[in-house]
């Protein structure tokens, strides 16, 4: 296990971190009150990627952005196994 510090920052050291951004949305509108918390995590992480894609010019017909995210690749950043991710698929499709 990682041993992380939550010590001062100092200089140009909290660069060391990025961050997921979370829509504030997802917890104060009621449409989104059964959503998982794993969902909304989940979510944070496709909007970072979509910058990403964009980036790489990943644009369909329809001029929108679409984000390659493996399976696979969902289960090793969330730390969780097969159902769980495809449940939080799911629901995001579903709110979607």
């Amino acid at each position: 296990m990682t041993n992380l510090s939550l010590d001062y920052f100092y200089g140009n050291s909290a660069e060391q971190y990025s961050f997921f951004s979370m829509p504030k949305v997802l917890f104060t509108n009621p449409a989104y009150r059964l959503v998982s918390d794993t969902a909304k995590i989940l979510y944070s992480i496709l909007l970072s990627r979509n910058s990403f894609s964009q980036r790489n010019n990943w644009i369909d017909k329809q001029n929108r952005s679409y984000i390659i995210f493996t399976i696979e690749e969902i289960k090793e950043t969330l730390c969780c196994g097969n159902r769980k991710t495809v449940k939080a698929l799911n629901e995001l499709v579903t709110v979607g």
